[in-house]
């Protein structure tokens, strides 16, 4: 075994230097900063701290996967370990670098593993026979390695290991899951597809099918995906985090809706979620067979965003659900002029919301209009404490007389009924007199 050590600065001109050099800095670092196997094995843990370290010869690798770790200063008695996934045309720097996971890591004392792809495309194989099969081959099998030698190495608890990615490496989440549940506690897949979505026989990488959306089974089916991934195995099954954009046009978001069949049946639980909230304008979080931050599956779909979805502040909100805060609180968006709160009560076809308005400016609201997104198929048949136009898609609430004034730190409250044909969400996406409000 044999480790070469590199500091990677997650700062933007590292970012740029590493984009500009590309394979240059792996060649210098190799000539550079090579050690000895003795050496290495002796200096690993300690030399791996507060670094971006890559660590070769970590075990069984069939597809030449690149395996990088992050160890913060201080770490946890037994810390949790967490596999974080690039997307094509990444790598394991990379997405160090560009994401808050190390952050996190500093300030929660758990480890980090950044996997990395060798292969042209940058892209994980999902699609593969081998990589949907529990111990197959290909790029599961050598991050399964990664993590028993991170777990070896520096005696971390096997019982909390989690995954997240973005895109392929959300994709990459999927399959780790399904592959491995006796491993994986729990993942999260930014604008990802089902296990077994991509799956292909003809050595292709990308099916165009499942990235158009139109890959479509019953819970039943996706849920058997993943259940023949390991035959037999009867034990816990990991819990999963889902988030998708409504306008992602390279995985579309038909697929956000498939995986919440698959892992809801993969769970034991129906479709039907246990709560719904808009914990940021534009967001609808629903959550299956729990209420809480560590439901069984969560889903946040986010309206109008793309397939680059991931912002600052969404990975702190992973680690939540992952129970890897310690009782820390989730980073919220700073506090605008409103915000908004709705309760919705649902039935078969209809549902009604009770919508909170509160006026967290220093100057009155004198006269007010409330501007919110009605989530498709929903359509106002009546409301109280304000006049609605139009009945669905965009909708603005007219104050009445009586409540046209809104003092600083002072609340209103309006309502209405709805029809739904399936999708009982909160709305989303407020504005009071057109400047944004906060959700929550």
């Amino acid at each position: 075994m044999s480790t070469t050590v590199g500091n990677t600065a997650r700062t933007p001109l590292r970012s740029v230097l590493v984009a500009l050099l590309g394979g240059l800095l792996p060649l210098l670092a190799a000539t550079l900063l090579t050690a000895s196997p003795a050496t290495a094995r002796m200096a690993a843990p300690v030399e791996a701290a507060a670094t971006l370290t890559e660590v070769t010869n970590f075990g069984t690798n069939p597809s030449n996967l690149q395996m990088y770790v992050y160890v913060p200063d201080t770490v946890t008695t037994r810390p949790a370990v967490l596999v974080a996934v690039h997307w094509c045309t990444g790598s394991g720097p990379v997405f160090y670098s560009n994401t808050e996971y190390a952050s996190l890591a500093d300030r929660y004392g758990f480890i980090v593993i950044y996997p990395s792809v060798t292969r042209a495309s940058k892209c994980f194989d999902v699609s593969s026979p081998q990589a949907l099969t529990r111990g197959g081959g290909s790029d599961p099998v050598g991050i399964k390695s990664m993590v028993d030698y991170v777990t070896r190495t520096y005696n971390a608890d096997a019982s909390r290991v989690f995954a997240t990615g973005v895109s392929s490496g959300a994709m990459m989440t999927n399959v780790l899951l399904g592959d491995y549940p006796d491993v994986f506690a729990a993942g999260s897949a930014f604008a990802g597809v089902p296990f077994g979505c991509f799956a292909t026989t003809n050595g292709s990488e990308w099916n165009s099918e499942c990235a158009q959306g139109t890959v479509i089974h019953t819970p039943q089916e996706w849920g058997n995906l993943v259940r023949n991934a390991y035959p037999g195995y009867t034990g816990a099954r990991p819990r999963m985090q889902l988030w998708h954009g409504t306008e992602d046009d390279t995985l579309r978001y038909p697929n956000f809706g498939e995986e919440i069949k698959q892992w809801t049946n993969v769970q034991g639980l129906t479709q039907t979620p246990t709560a719904t909230d808009s914990p940021q304008s534009g967001w609808t979080r629903t959550r299956y067979g729990a209420t809480g931050d560590r439901a069984p599956v969560e889903a946040i779909s986010l309206q109008g965003v793309g397939h680059n979805l991931i912002t600052t502040g969404m990975a702190a909100r992973v680690i939540t659900f992952f129970g890897l805060d310690s009782g820390g609180t989730v980073p919220q968006p700073p506090a605008g002029p409103c915000k908004v709160a709705v309760t919705v009560n649902a039935w078969n076809t209809g549902l009604t919301a009770n919508v909170t308005i509160t006026n967290n400016s220093t100057t009155a609201v004198n006269g007010w209009t409330l501007g919110f997104t009605l989530p498709s198929g929903q359509t106002i048949t009546s409301g109280w404490s304000a006049t609605y136009a139009p009945a669905s898609g965009t909708v603005t609430a007219t104050n009445a007389t009586y409540n046209a004034a809104i003092a600083p730190g002072a609340s209103v409250g309006i309502g209405y009924q709805a029809s739904h044909t399936g999708n009982s969400a909160a709305p989303s996406g407020f504005t009071l007199n057109g400047t944004a409000c906060t959700a929550g």
